[in-house]
């Protein structure tokens, strides 16, 4: 059973705040190279698209490297993992700023990646152990919120003075923002142990169970449907819905803020019923997306399919980690780590078909591919609502129990 002094519980707040700004920090520093790569390609003599690798390196630090890094320090407690892992950060990002050259940066970014995942995972974990069992999805969702505000804030902030300072400056402020976050966490965040039991093998085979792996391919086909059609919805706006300039940016910063204020909504609903926020998730998505193809030319339901789908789009993942974490039991240490991982594989081959897609017919069709691995995900979304922890049928009450306390 995870331990935390009682006043902690009394006044998490100054904790999961903390815990907040450090994934501000990171969602900053994990989004805002797309909007340097033609800045970093010329500094550093490589092709844009090779550029673009930083941003695959990442995502696969994360996807690969998270739960690695998880399983070597499963019996670490978490918030002295969540303090290495951060202070393992800001030294990775100021190898970043100060890269001579593009191998180095690549393989800073990997690092981070790695990094980002393996504190996400004790976050997590330290934010359900703060709050009542009734409340660990809204814990949830305010770990996550920080990375949802950052793409709606941190990123086009860090782009803008970037374009104006050069793309070092932009690492050198998450340096300076991150050894903020490092010290508020040091501080603020108390002695947490462990949620899960047992050691790697007991935790893996409960982490990797097929009940939650089933989860898992959920939330990798909504995030997958998803970035097939947000990848390139700048060509859809401009090219579809006629929109550029100021109005292009109206839309998506309307897109950014429905993000963020959906990801804390998001964690109000994992609290009711996880599993019906997942399956409602998904039918606004189809919706949205139905919307955005059928009547992309419409400024005005363009505007409202975006909002709807930024509320739905990342509210769904504070669901999508309570139901991993339920599912997982004993094995939610590790498992903790597997939502991002899940997400970051799925806006990797999202982007990939949506890629091929544009290529075949333009950005309307990337809308479509999207609206369509979303209608596919539904009945598998629907399907993952009906498992229950190892033991649920055998023993009612039990089960109940563990069902209200997933961290």
């Amino acid at each position: 059973m995870t331990s935390v002094p009682s006043q902690a519980r009394r006044r998490p707040g100054p904790a999961l705040a903390a815990l907040f700004l450090a994934t501000f920090v990171m969602g900053s520093a994990e989004l805002v190279v797309v909007g340097l790569l033609r800045l970093v390609a010329g500094d550093l003599g490589v092709s844009v698209d090779t550029a673009g690798a930083l941003v695959t390196a990442y995502a696969l630090g994360i996807c690969a490297g998270g739960p690695l890094l998880t399983a070597l320090t499963i019996r670490f407690r978490r918030r002295t993992l969540a303090c290495a892992s951060l202070a393992g950060y800001v030294a990775g990002n100021l190898l970043a700023a100060a890269a001579p050259d593009f191998g180095t940066l690549l393989a800073a970014r990997a690092l981070t990646g790695a990094l980002q995942g393996l504190f996400l995972g004790a976050a997590f974990t330290v934010a359900a152990a703060l709050v009542p069992p009734e409340r660990t999805g809204r814990a949830i969702s305010a770990v996550f919120g920080g990375i949802a505000v950052s793409t709606a804030l941190g990123v086009p902030l860090g782009t803008l003075a970037a374009q104006h300072l050069g793309w070092r400056a932009a690492f050198t402020a998450i340096v300076v923002l991150g050894a903020l976050a490092l010290l508020t966490t040091a501080v603020c965040v108390p002695p947490v142990d462990g949620a899960g039991t047992g050691g790697l093998w007991s935790q893996s085979r409960h982490a990797l169970a097929p009940r939650v792996l089933a989860v898992l391919g959920v939330g990798l086909l909504l995030m997958g449907g998803q970035f097939a059609a947000f990848t390139y919805i700048t060509p859809f706006l401009e090219d579809v819905t006629g929109v550029s300039g100021t109005w292009l940016t109206v839309f998506l910063f309307a897109y950014g803020a429905a993000t963020a204020a959906g990801t804390f909504a998001g964690g109000w609903a994992a609290d009711r019923d996880a599993a019906r926020t997942l399956v409602a998730a998904n039918l606004v998505l189809v919706a949205a997306l139905a919307v955005l193809w059928a009547a992309g030319a419409s400024r005005a339901a363009v505007a409202l399919a975006l909002v709807l789908w930024g509320v739905v789009g990342f509210g769904l993942v504070p669901a999508l980690q309570y139901r991993v974490g339920l599912l997982a039991g004993p094995g939610r240490d590790l498992a903790s780590t597997l939502p991002a991982s899940a997400v970051n594989a799925g806006i990797a081959v999202g982007a990939v078909a949506g890629g091929a897609a544009v290529a075949h017919g333009g950005a309307r069709d990337a809308v479509l591919t999207g609206l369509l691995v979303c209608a596919v995900a539904l009945p598998a979304t629907w399907a993952s609502g009906r498992l229950r922890p190892a033991g649920a049928a055998r023993k009612p009450a039990a089960a109940d129990a563990e069902s209200r306390s997933p961290g």
